[in-house]
């Protein structure tokens, strides 16, 4: 399944993981400032949108779409609108999480939007990954020093953990009381998280204390 790789403009350190997890094979949109990891990130868009509000439109030989200032969407988001009208599936986000909560909250919230669709989401920053856990079980494995499950939906209920330090039955999470933050994955398992009402956000944490 080809996958489509949206490009926001907050920070990102460490371009040489980013691009370990890109393929050739990807379509990638670049957003507005998001043009600011053009170079480092060594690949060529397929697809430019923004209002150019913080970065000038670089006028490449790329189809761009120039979207006015004053909208409901952020470039982001029509990104992603615009992708899922070209037909894609699977998606990853990078660039979208940093030092506006605003932005990252709401950006975070287009994996719900995604999974609401029936799509594959996951936004990917420096040191982590994060998906929405909800029809399907989710794994993961050794790679990760931890994870966490965070409850985003006001409903989490019947949530099961295996294979994990700090294993779950049918429990539920609620929004006032996050106790499933920093698990860590057995030695030599793969731990799996399900929910049977609600979904969860799910964060993988690499190479990272606690």
């Amino acid at each position: 399944m080809k996958r489509c790789v949206i490009v926001g403009g907050a920070e990102i350190n460490n371009y040489e993981f980013i691009r370990e997890k890109l393929c050739t094979t990807d379509y990638v949109i670049f957003c507005d400032s998001g043009l600011t990891h053009l170079e480092h990130l060594q690949v060529k868009p397929s697809l430019i949108v923004g209002d150019f509000d913080s970065h000038e439109n670089p006028r490449l030989d790329v189809e761009t779409i120039v979207l006015p200032c004053e909208k409901d969407d952020t470039d982001t988001v029509f990104a992603v609108k615009e992708a899922i009208k070209r037909g894609f599936e699977n998606f990853l986000l990078i660039g979208v999480v940093g030092a506006r909560l605003d932005h990252t909250l709401g950006n975070v919230s287009i994996l719900l939007y995604l999974d609401s669709l029936g799509k594959k989401g996951c936004i990917m920053d420096d040191y982590s990954e994060m998906e929405i856990v909800s029809e399907m079980p989710v794994s993961i494995t050794n790679d990760y020093s931890f994870f966490s499950i965070l409850n985003i939906t006001g409903c989490a209920k019947g949530i099961t953990i295996t294979g994990a330090k700090y294993p779950l039955a049918d429990a539920e999470i609620t929004c006032e009381y996050q106790y499933g933050v920093s698990n860590e994955v057995l030695p030599g398992e793969t731990a799996a998280v399900s929910v049977k009402h609600g979904k969860l956000l799910l964060i993988k944490i690499q190479n990272q204390k606690k």
